[in-house]
């Protein structure tokens, strides 16, 4: 088996803005894996400054999975390589299975990847002034999204919450399902209040209220929140020892599963093993990758049978992605045959 990689460079259309800043570009490595004259390939794409590894220079550890792979290394022992570096163990892992499926993109066979069925996603509003965040949210419902998630935790509270109250009066409850993500942006006490704030408008949940790794503050916010509170950032770098440990103290409502940060789709099945079995609902969101993980990751999802609306819906943020394997329609997402 001989390994290689291609670094290639997403650009964003239009800045992707969150309460940590705005993206307008982000690196994408691929990762190809041939064995007799078949080739899969899996796309690492961390996000800097939130990925374990998203500020570092990946070549070094692509070089050596490529010198490795040539000496026929066991694949386990390339993984092992691979811990400290989440975005590019998904990576390899898909690789690995588009390569033992036929090396044509399809990693997890369903009725999905035939076309058949579509899976339910939540259309995205970013970060933007309040009326562009009203326009492109009207934009989302007149294409059919009945649910939305809104960035919040950059404006002026008050204006976001009154933005989610102007959405909240032209919709109800039963038409659309309202989704919050603060990013980690308020401080405890902020968070509570808000949170109260929030919950006159039926909202669905609220993801990631104050920053990660304070599982103290963030367990009596879940336990005190009028809101369903869902863990997103909590997950990222979570040894997997420790993953119904934390889901056990903290008590969220729901976790978000992102394969390129939380390390592939083992580790993602382990965190669904673990919430169900606490019962905790989940739900799966690309990291901005371009089109090739965000196919492998909307596969894997289609396995799961989950209920509830997805976050895949970024693959028209690039301006030279990858060709699209998928296409959303009336707010569901099909792949394409």
């Amino acid at each position: 088996m001989q390994l290689y990689w291609e670094k290639h460079d997403l650009q964003f259309l239009k800045p992707a803005k969150t309460s940590r800043g705005a993206y307008t570009s982000k690196p994408s490595w691929l990762i190809y894996l041939t064995d007799k004259n078949i080739t899969g390939v899996g796309e690492a794409s961390p996000l800097p400054d939130l990925s374990v590894e998203g500020n570092k220079d990946l070549r070094p550890v692509l070089n050596q999975l490529q010198h490795l792979a040539g000496e026929n290394t066991p694949f386990e022992e390339l993984l092992h390589l691979t811990k400290p570096y989440p975005s590019v163990r998904f990576a390899l892992e898909c690789a690995l299975l588009d390569l033992q499926h036929g090396g044509n993109g399809i990693l997890y066979p369903s009725i999905f990847t035939k076309g058949e069925a579509g899976i339910p996603i939540n259309g995205l509003v970013w970060m933007n002034s309040i009326d562009e965040m009203l326009a492109e949210a009207t934009q989302k419902v007149q294409a059919g999204f009945n649910c939305l998630k809104f960035k919040v935790g950059a404006l002026d509270p008050d204006s976001e919450v009154k933005m989610v109250e102007t959405i909240r009066k032209k919709h109800t409850a039963f038409q659309l399902q309202i989704r919050l993500d603060a990013n980690g942006a308020w401080s405890h006490d902020d968070a509570l209040r808000l949170l109260k704030e929030f919950s006159r408008f039926d909202i669905h949940s609220l993801e990631q209220p104050i920053q990660s790794k304070q599982p103290d503050a963030m367990a009596e916010v879940c336990a005190k929140s009028p809101i369903p509170i869902a863990l997103d950032e909590e997950l990222i770098g979570v040894p997997e020892s420790d993953i119904e440990t934390l889901l056990h103290k903290i008590k969220p409502a729901y976790i978000i599963l992102k394969p390129t940060l939380i390390g592939g789709f083992y580790l993602c099945n382990n965190w669904v093993q673990a919430a169900e079995k606490h019962n905790i609902g989940w739900w799966a969101t690309s990291a901005l990758e371009g089109n090739i993980g965000l196919s492998a990751i909307a596969q894997w999802v289609a396995t799961k049978n989950s209920p509830l609306h997805q976050g895949l819906g970024t693959g028209l943020l690039f301006e030279n992605n990858f060709p699209s394997k998928t296409k959303i329609i009336d707010s569901k997402l099909f792949y394409l045959i």
